[in-house]
Protein backbone atom coordinates (compact mmCIF):
# COMPACT_ATOMS: atom_id res chain seq x y z
CA UNK A 1 0.00 0.00 0.00
CA UNK A 2 2.89 2.60 0.74
CA UNK A 3 4.22 1.99 -2.55
CA UNK A 4 1.12 2.93 -4.31
CA UNK A 5 0.50 5.94 -1.59
CA UNK A 6 4.19 7.54 -2.93
CA UNK A 7 2.47 7.41 -6.56
CA UNK A 8 -0.49 9.00 -5.52
CA UNK A 9 0.85 11.88 -3.59
CA UNK A 10 2.53 13.16 -6.53
CA UNK A 11 -0.55 13.17 -8.60
CA UNK A 12 -2.56 14.54 -5.80
CA UNK A 13 -0.05 17.50 -5.40
CA UNK A 14 -1.26 18.60 -8.89
CA UNK A 15 -5.15 18.21 -8.82
CA UNK A 16 -6.43 14.95 -7.22
CA UNK A 17 -39.42 -6.62 -2.60
CA UNK A 18 -41.71 -6.59 0.30
CA UNK A 19 -44.34 -4.31 0.90
CA UNK A 20 -42.76 -2.96 4.29
CA UNK A 21 -39.35 -2.86 2.55
CA UNK A 22 -37.37 0.71 2.87
CA UNK A 23 -37.97 2.93 -0.73
CA UNK A 24 -34.92 1.69 -2.87
CA UNK A 25 -32.04 4.33 -2.53
CA UNK A 26 -32.01 6.85 -5.53
CA UNK A 27 -29.44 9.03 -7.34
CA UNK A 28 -31.59 11.43 -8.39
CA UNK A 29 -34.44 8.45 -7.11
CA UNK A 30 -32.14 5.76 -8.10
CA UNK A 31 -28.61 4.38 -6.87
CA UNK A 32 -25.47 4.71 -8.61
CA UNK A 33 -25.21 1.17 -10.55
CA UNK A 34 -22.40 -1.22 -9.31
CA UNK A 35 -20.90 -1.34 -12.64
CA UNK A 36 -21.07 2.55 -13.57
CA UNK A 37 -17.52 3.63 -13.62
CA UNK A 38 -17.94 4.73 -17.25
CA UNK A 39 -18.73 8.46 -17.41
CA UNK A 40 -18.73 9.17 -20.94
CA UNK A 41 -21.88 10.89 -22.62
CA UNK A 42 -22.02 8.61 -25.48
CA UNK A 43 -19.94 6.21 -26.62
CA UNK A 44 -18.13 7.84 -29.68
CA UNK A 45 -16.86 10.66 -27.57
CA UNK A 46 -14.95 10.58 -24.59
CA UNK A 47 -16.13 12.36 -21.55
CA UNK A 48 -14.38 15.47 -20.38
CA UNK A 49 -12.18 15.68 -17.69
CA UNK A 50 -14.19 16.34 -14.33
CA UNK A 51 -13.35 19.30 -12.22
CA UNK A 52 -10.87 18.98 -9.75
CA UNK A 53 -12.57 18.80 -5.77
CA UNK A 54 -10.82 18.72 -2.88
CA UNK A 55 -12.12 15.73 0.29
CA UNK A 56 -11.15 15.89 3.39
CA UNK A 57 -11.39 11.34 4.71
CA UNK A 58 -12.31 10.69 8.08
CA UNK A 59 -11.45 7.17 8.81
CA UNK A 60 -11.01 5.06 11.75
CA UNK A 61 -6.97 3.31 11.73
CA UNK A 62 -4.60 2.98 8.93
CA UNK A 63 -4.54 -0.33 7.61
CA UNK A 64 -0.92 -1.21 7.41
CA UNK A 65 -0.74 -0.71 10.99
CA UNK A 66 -4.19 -2.18 12.01
CA UNK A 67 -5.89 -4.18 9.12
CA UNK A 68 -9.70 -3.98 9.03
CA UNK A 69 -12.34 -3.95 6.18
CA UNK A 70 -13.14 -0.10 6.85
CA UNK A 71 -9.49 1.21 6.98
CA UNK A 72 -8.95 -1.38 3.62
CA UNK A 73 -12.13 0.67 2.19
CA UNK A 74 -10.57 4.36 3.21
CA UNK A 75 -6.51 3.40 2.39
CA UNK A 76 -7.84 2.22 -1.24
CA UNK A 77 -9.90 5.40 -1.80
CA UNK A 78 -6.91 7.64 -0.68
CA UNK A 79 -5.04 5.92 -3.02
CA UNK A 80 -7.49 5.68 -6.17
CA UNK A 81 -9.52 9.07 -5.71
CA UNK A 82 -6.72 11.35 -7.21
CA UNK A 83 -7.05 10.08 -10.67
CA UNK A 84 -10.21 10.86 -10.13
CA UNK A 85 -9.54 14.67 -9.83
CA UNK A 86 -10.47 14.12 -6.48
CA UNK A 87 -7.33 15.75 -4.22
CA UNK A 88 -7.11 13.32 -0.54
CA UNK A 89 -6.32 14.30 2.56
CA UNK A 90 -6.71 11.82 5.43
CA UNK A 91 -7.66 11.50 9.02
CA UNK A 92 -7.07 8.53 10.84
CA UNK A 93 -5.84 7.34 14.64
CA UNK A 94 -2.22 5.94 14.03
CA UNK A 95 1.44 6.44 14.64
CA UNK A 96 3.50 9.54 13.53
CA UNK A 97 4.78 6.43 10.78
CA UNK A 98 1.29 6.71 8.80
CA UNK A 99 2.41 10.58 8.47
CA UNK A 100 6.30 9.73 6.94
CA UNK A 101 4.55 6.84 4.87
CA UNK A 102 1.80 8.79 2.61
CA UNK A 103 4.30 11.73 2.49
CA UNK A 104 1.59 13.71 4.70
CA UNK A 105 -1.40 13.24 2.67
CA UNK A 106 -2.71 10.66 5.92
CA UNK A 107 -2.44 12.85 9.23
CA UNK A 108 -2.46 10.38 12.35
CA UNK A 109 -4.04 12.52 15.49
CA UNK A 110 -3.36 9.92 18.32
CA UNK A 111 -2.22 6.40 19.17
CA UNK A 112 -5.51 3.82 18.27
CA UNK A 113 -5.26 2.25 21.89
CA UNK A 114 -4.46 5.90 23.49
CA UNK A 115 -7.46 7.13 25.90
CA UNK A 116 -10.50 8.49 24.05
CA UNK A 117 -10.17 11.58 25.87
CA UNK A 118 -6.71 12.01 23.93
CA UNK A 119 -7.52 10.89 20.81
CA UNK A 120 -10.92 13.41 20.76
CA UNK A 121 -8.68 16.09 21.56
CA UNK A 122 -6.02 15.35 18.97
CA UNK A 123 -8.51 14.57 16.70
CA UNK A 124 -10.14 18.32 16.72
CA UNK A 125 -6.67 19.89 16.97
CA UNK A 126 -5.74 18.03 13.53
CA UNK A 127 -8.91 18.73 11.92
CA UNK A 128 -8.37 22.42 12.23
CA UNK A 129 -5.22 22.63 11.62
CA UNK A 130 -6.00 21.22 8.27
CA UNK A 131 -9.05 23.03 7.79
CA UNK A 132 -6.72 26.02 8.60
CA UNK A 133 -4.89 25.06 5.70
CA UNK A 134 -7.35 24.44 3.56
CA UNK A 135 -10.84 24.11 3.15
CA UNK A 136 -11.82 21.23 1.89
CA UNK A 137 -14.82 20.61 -0.83
CA UNK A 138 -16.39 17.76 0.90
CA UNK A 139 -16.09 16.19 3.89
CA UNK A 140 -16.27 12.29 3.56
CA UNK A 141 -16.89 10.15 7.07
CA UNK A 142 -16.23 6.88 7.25
CA UNK A 143 -16.42 6.20 11.17
CA UNK A 144 -19.04 7.56 12.91
CA UNK A 145 -16.98 8.25 16.56
CA UNK A 146 -14.40 10.37 14.88
CA UNK A 147 -16.52 12.08 12.44
CA UNK A 148 -18.73 13.51 15.63
CA UNK A 149 -16.30 15.69 17.56
CA UNK A 150 -15.09 17.26 13.92
CA UNK A 151 -17.79 17.81 11.74
CA UNK A 152 -18.87 20.91 13.72
CA UNK A 153 -15.66 22.44 12.00
CA UNK A 154 -16.94 22.67 8.44
CA UNK A 155 -20.67 23.76 9.27
CA UNK A 156 -20.73 24.60 5.32
CA UNK A 157 -19.18 22.11 4.22
CA UNK A 158 -21.12 19.35 2.50
CA UNK A 159 -20.90 15.87 4.37
CA UNK A 160 -20.81 12.61 2.64
CA UNK A 161 -21.21 9.73 5.03
CA UNK A 162 -20.08 6.04 4.01
CA UNK A 163 -21.81 3.87 6.16
CA UNK A 164 -19.64 0.47 6.61
CA UNK A 165 -22.08 -1.25 9.40
CA UNK A 166 -24.04 -0.41 12.03
CA UNK A 167 -21.09 0.01 15.22
CA UNK A 168 -23.78 -0.09 17.96
CA UNK A 169 -24.92 -3.31 16.51
CA UNK A 170 -22.09 -4.69 15.58
CA UNK A 171 -20.56 -4.24 19.34
CA UNK A 172 -23.70 -6.17 20.64
CA UNK A 173 -22.38 -8.98 19.40
CA UNK A 174 -19.44 -8.71 21.38
CA UNK A 175 -19.04 -8.42 25.23
CA UNK A 176 -20.06 -4.55 25.16
CA UNK A 177 -22.87 -3.65 28.05
CA UNK A 178 -26.11 -2.22 27.19
CA UNK A 179 -25.53 1.39 27.94
CA UNK A 180 -22.34 0.91 25.90
CA UNK A 181 -24.15 -0.25 23.22
CA UNK A 182 -26.92 2.46 23.31
CA UNK A 183 -24.38 5.08 23.15
CA UNK A 184 -22.27 3.80 20.04
CA UNK A 185 -25.87 3.92 18.50
CA UNK A 186 -26.88 7.52 19.51
CA UNK A 187 -23.25 8.66 18.00
CA UNK A 188 -23.90 7.12 14.62
CA UNK A 189 -27.80 8.63 14.59
CA UNK A 190 -26.02 11.59 15.38
CA UNK A 191 -23.58 11.86 12.45
CA UNK A 192 -25.66 10.19 10.05
CA UNK A 193 -28.75 12.84 10.04
CA UNK A 194 -25.75 15.48 9.41
CA UNK A 195 -25.10 13.95 5.76
CA UNK A 196 -25.96 15.59 3.49
CA UNK A 197 -25.45 12.35 1.00
CA UNK A 198 -24.94 8.73 2.23
CA UNK A 199 -23.08 6.06 0.67
CA UNK A 200 -24.12 2.16 1.34
CA UNK A 201 -22.20 -0.50 0.17
CA UNK A 202 -24.93 -2.54 -1.05
CA UNK A 203 -29.06 -2.42 -0.96
CA UNK A 204 -29.28 -4.00 2.56
CA UNK A 205 -27.02 -1.69 4.30
CA UNK A 206 -29.44 1.07 2.93
CA UNK A 207 -32.33 -0.70 4.32
CA UNK A 208 -30.37 -0.19 7.48
CA UNK A 209 -29.47 3.01 7.39
CA UNK A 210 -33.22 3.68 6.70
CA UNK A 211 -34.88 2.00 8.92
CA UNK A 212 -32.67 1.89 11.78
CA UNK A 213 -31.07 5.47 11.56
CA UNK A 214 -34.15 7.38 10.09
CA UNK A 215 -31.81 8.58 7.14
CA UNK A 216 -34.04 9.59 4.12
CA UNK A 217 -33.32 7.33 1.84
CA UNK A 218 -33.45 9.84 -0.95
CA UNK A 219 -30.05 10.83 0.19
CA UNK A 220 -28.71 7.24 0.11
CA UNK A 221 -26.23 5.87 -2.73
CA UNK A 222 -25.21 2.50 -3.57
CA UNK A 223 -21.18 2.50 -4.26
CA UNK A 224 -20.04 -1.14 -3.58
CA UNK A 225 -16.23 -1.93 -2.18
CA UNK A 226 -13.38 -2.62 -4.07
CA UNK A 227 -10.20 -4.01 -4.20
CA UNK A 228 -7.45 -3.61 -5.82
CA UNK A 229 -7.81 -6.72 -8.31
CA UNK A 230 -3.80 -6.69 -9.68
CA UNK A 231 -2.92 -7.01 -5.58
CA UNK A 232 -4.93 -10.55 -5.96
CA UNK A 233 -4.75 -11.60 -9.39
CA UNK A 234 -1.71 -13.36 -9.13
CA UNK A 235 -0.27 -15.65 -12.60
CA UNK A 236 0.27 -17.99 -10.14
CA UNK A 237 -1.47 -21.17 -10.42
CA UNK A 238 -2.81 -23.70 -7.56
CA UNK A 239 0.20 -26.20 -7.54
CA UNK A 240 2.53 -23.49 -7.04
CA UNK A 241 0.28 -21.52 -4.63
CA UNK A 242 0.24 -24.47 -2.22
CA UNK A 243 4.21 -25.63 -2.88
CA UNK A 244 4.87 -21.74 -1.49
CA UNK A 245 2.57 -21.87 1.58
CA UNK A 246 3.77 -25.81 2.72
CA UNK A 247 -0.07 -26.73 1.76
CA UNK A 248 -0.55 -30.50 0.63
CA UNK A 249 -0.99 -30.99 -3.55
CA UNK A 250 -3.65 -34.21 -3.13
CA UNK A 251 -6.56 -32.43 -0.51
CA UNK A 252 -9.66 -30.61 -1.31
CA UNK A 253 -8.75 -27.29 0.24
CA UNK A 254 -11.61 -25.12 1.24
CA UNK A 255 -10.51 -21.33 3.18
CA UNK A 256 -11.93 -18.85 5.47
CA UNK A 257 -10.90 -15.30 6.13
CA UNK A 258 -12.93 -13.67 9.39
CA UNK A 259 -12.13 -11.92 12.48
CA UNK A 260 -12.81 -14.43 15.32
CA UNK A 261 -16.45 -13.10 16.81
CA UNK A 262 -19.61 -14.95 16.91
CA UNK A 263 -21.26 -12.86 14.13
CA UNK A 264 -18.92 -14.36 11.57
CA UNK A 265 -20.69 -18.26 11.36
CA UNK A 266 -17.37 -19.75 11.92
CA UNK A 267 -18.87 -21.88 14.54
CA UNK A 268 -21.57 -23.29 11.75
CA UNK A 269 -18.49 -23.44 9.43
CA UNK A 270 -16.83 -26.09 11.71
CA UNK A 271 -19.79 -28.17 12.25
CA UNK A 272 -20.47 -27.87 8.44
CA UNK A 273 -17.04 -29.59 8.01
CA UNK A 274 -18.38 -32.53 9.85
CA UNK A 275 -20.73 -33.27 7.25
CA UNK A 276 -18.64 -31.97 4.19
CA UNK A 277 -15.60 -34.73 5.44
CA UNK A 278 -18.70 -37.36 5.40
CA UNK A 279 -18.51 -36.60 1.50
CA UNK A 280 -15.44 -35.71 0.62
CA UNK A 281 -13.62 -37.80 3.28
CA UNK A 282 -9.76 -35.64 2.77
CA UNK A 283 -11.18 -32.16 2.77
CA UNK A 284 -8.94 -29.50 4.48
CA UNK A 285 -10.42 -26.37 5.85
CA UNK A 286 -8.05 -23.29 6.95
CA UNK A 287 -9.84 -20.42 8.39
CA UNK A 288 -7.21 -17.87 8.59
CA UNK A 289 -7.99 -14.84 11.26
CA UNK A 290 -7.59 -13.88 15.09
CA UNK A 291 -9.96 -12.95 17.48
CA UNK A 292 -11.98 -14.09 20.83
CA UNK A 293 -13.39 -16.78 20.19
CA UNK A 294 -10.12 -18.67 18.82
CA UNK A 295 -9.94 -20.73 21.77
CA UNK A 296 -13.33 -21.86 21.42
CA UNK A 297 -13.09 -22.68 17.53
CA UNK A 298 -9.85 -25.26 18.64
CA UNK A 299 -12.53 -26.34 21.27
CA UNK A 300 -14.74 -27.10 18.93
CA UNK A 301 -12.73 -28.47 16.12
CA UNK A 302 -11.54 -30.77 18.53
CA UNK A 303 -15.04 -32.15 20.31
CA UNK A 304 -15.84 -32.77 16.53
CA UNK A 305 -13.22 -34.82 15.89
CA UNK A 306 -12.14 -32.54 13.12
CA UNK A 307 -8.72 -31.74 13.76
CA UNK A 308 -7.13 -33.59 10.73
CA UNK A 309 -9.87 -31.12 8.62
CA UNK A 310 -9.95 -28.13 9.73
CA UNK A 311 -7.34 -25.51 11.13
CA UNK A 312 -6.91 -22.44 12.58
CA UNK A 313 -4.32 -20.39 10.55
CA UNK A 314 -3.88 -17.33 12.78
CA UNK A 315 -3.67 -14.24 11.05
CA UNK A 316 -2.65 -13.56 7.63
CA UNK A 317 -0.66 -10.49 5.74
CA UNK A 318 -2.09 -8.75 3.22
CA UNK A 319 0.55 -9.79 1.18
CA UNK A 320 0.30 -13.38 1.74
CA UNK A 321 -3.48 -13.27 1.19
CA UNK A 322 -3.55 -13.80 -2.35
CA UNK A 323 -1.73 -17.25 -2.10
CA UNK A 324 -4.02 -18.43 0.33
CA UNK A 325 -6.94 -17.96 -2.10
CA UNK A 326 -5.54 -19.00 -5.39
CA UNK A 327 -4.21 -22.55 -2.97
CA UNK A 328 -7.80 -23.15 -2.50
CA UNK A 329 -10.66 -24.60 -4.61
CA UNK A 330 -13.11 -22.52 -2.55
CA UNK A 331 -13.72 -20.12 -0.29
CA UNK A 332 -16.28 -19.66 1.92
CA UNK A 333 -18.02 -16.50 3.75
CA UNK A 334 -20.51 -18.05 6.52
CA UNK A 335 -21.63 -14.54 8.33
CA UNK A 336 -24.78 -14.75 10.00
CA UNK A 337 -25.58 -11.27 10.56
CA UNK A 338 -24.32 -7.96 9.65
CA UNK A 339 -22.71 -8.20 6.50
CA UNK A 340 -22.73 -5.09 4.16
CA UNK A 341 -20.45 -6.58 1.43
CA UNK A 342 -17.71 -8.94 2.16
CA UNK A 343 -14.42 -7.33 0.36
CA UNK A 344 -13.49 -11.01 1.37
CA UNK A 345 -15.89 -11.95 -1.46
CA UNK A 346 -14.83 -10.07 -4.15
CA UNK A 347 -10.71 -10.64 -2.67
CA UNK A 348 -11.22 -14.32 -3.83
CA UNK A 349 -12.83 -13.77 -6.73
CA UNK A 350 -9.99 -11.29 -7.92
CA UNK A 351 -7.53 -14.19 -6.90
CA UNK A 352 -9.49 -16.64 -9.22
CA UNK A 353 -11.22 -18.59 -6.66
CA UNK A 354 -15.25 -19.11 -6.55
CA UNK A 355 -16.83 -18.11 -3.25
CA UNK A 356 -19.87 -19.36 -1.78
CA UNK A 357 -21.53 -17.51 0.55
CA UNK A 358 -24.59 -17.50 3.10
CA UNK A 359 -27.80 -15.26 1.81
CA UNK A 360 -27.23 -12.82 4.36
CA UNK A 361 -27.60 -8.55 4.52
CA UNK A 362 -25.13 -7.75 1.11
CA UNK A 363 -23.55 -10.97 0.48
CA UNK A 364 -25.77 -12.00 -2.29
CA UNK A 365 -25.38 -8.99 -3.86
CA UNK A 366 -21.92 -8.83 -4.00
CA UNK A 367 -21.98 -12.27 -6.12
CA UNK A 368 -25.43 -13.75 -7.57
CA UNK A 369 -25.01 -11.46 -10.70
CA UNK A 370 -22.29 -13.73 -11.10
CA UNK A 371 -23.62 -16.70 -10.05
CA UNK A 372 -26.46 -17.70 -8.23
CA UNK A 373 -25.00 -20.99 -7.37
CA UNK A 374 -22.44 -18.96 -5.11
CA UNK A 375 -25.50 -17.95 -2.62
CA UNK A 376 -26.30 -21.13 -0.50
CA UNK A 377 -30.27 -21.34 -0.19
CA UNK A 378 -30.43 -21.04 3.76
CA UNK A 379 -27.89 -20.30 6.85
CA UNK A 380 -26.59 -22.92 9.24
CA UNK A 381 -24.62 -25.65 9.28
CA UNK A 382 -26.70 -28.40 7.06
CA UNK A 383 -26.81 -25.83 4.00
CA UNK A 384 -23.23 -25.27 4.43
CA UNK A 385 -22.07 -28.64 4.85
CA UNK A 386 -24.32 -29.57 1.43
CA UNK A 387 -23.41 -26.30 -0.38
CA UNK A 388 -19.57 -26.82 0.29
CA UNK A 389 -19.98 -30.99 -0.38
CA UNK A 390 -21.47 -30.02 -3.68
CA UNK A 391 -19.03 -27.42 -4.58
CA UNK A 392 -16.34 -29.48 -4.25
CA UNK A 393 -17.86 -32.64 -5.82
CA UNK A 394 -18.95 -30.54 -8.69
CA UNK A 395 -22.74 -30.83 -8.54
CA UNK A 396 -22.77 -27.33 -7.71
CA UNK A 397 -21.30 -25.50 -10.54
CA UNK A 398 -18.99 -22.95 -10.10
CA UNK A 399 -18.00 -19.96 -12.50
CA UNK A 400 -13.69 -20.65 -12.99
CA UNK A 401 -11.02 -18.78 -12.72
CA UNK A 402 -10.90 -16.63 -15.96
CA UNK A 403 -15.07 -15.65 -15.07
CA UNK A 404 -14.11 -14.65 -11.43
CA UNK A 405 -11.56 -12.05 -12.07
CA UNK A 406 -13.63 -10.66 -14.58
CA UNK A 407 -16.14 -10.45 -13.01
CA UNK A 408 -14.24 -8.84 -10.21
CA UNK A 409 -12.43 -6.22 -11.99
CA UNK A 410 -15.63 -5.08 -13.95
CA UNK A 411 -17.26 -4.47 -10.89
CA UNK A 412 -15.04 -3.71 -8.17
CA UNK A 413 -11.17 -2.83 -9.16
CA UNK A 414 -10.37 0.75 -7.55
CA UNK A 415 -11.08 2.50 -10.80
CA UNK A 416 -14.50 1.84 -10.78
CA UNK A 417 -15.40 2.07 -7.27
CA UNK A 418 -13.33 5.65 -7.26
CA UNK A 419 -15.07 6.86 -9.62
CA UNK A 420 -18.51 6.21 -8.16
CA UNK A 421 -17.28 7.73 -5.19
CA UNK A 422 -16.11 10.84 -6.80
CA UNK A 423 -19.51 11.43 -8.69
CA UNK A 424 -21.09 11.49 -5.35
CA UNK A 425 -18.80 13.69 -4.06
CA UNK A 426 -19.62 16.09 -7.13
CA UNK A 427 -22.99 15.61 -6.57
CA UNK A 428 -23.05 16.41 -2.80
CA UNK A 429 -21.18 19.80 -3.64
CA UNK A 430 -23.66 20.89 -6.69
CA UNK A 431 -26.72 19.86 -4.82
Amino acid sequence: MNTAIKSMTTRASTTTATADRAPRPTNANRPLNQASGNTSSAASSPAPKPRAIDSLQIGMNWFDERPGGLDRMVASLIESLPAQGVTVRGLVAGSENVRISTHGVVTPFAAPDAPLAKRVVGLRRAAVELRNARMPDVVAAHFALYAAPVLGKFSRVPKVIHFHGPWGDESAHGARGHANVMLRRAVERHVYQRGKLHIVLSQAFGDVLHKQYGVNPRTIRIVPGCVDVDHFSSDIDRRAARTALGLPQDRPMLFCVRRLVSRMGLEDLIDAMFIVRQQVPDVLLTIAGKGPLMAALQARIDYRGLSQHVRLGGFVADEALPLWYRAADVSVVPTTALEGFGLTTIESLASGTPVIVTPVGGLPEAVAPLSPELVLESGGFQALGAGLAGALLGKRVLPGEAECRAYARSNFDLPVIAAQTAAVYREAIDS
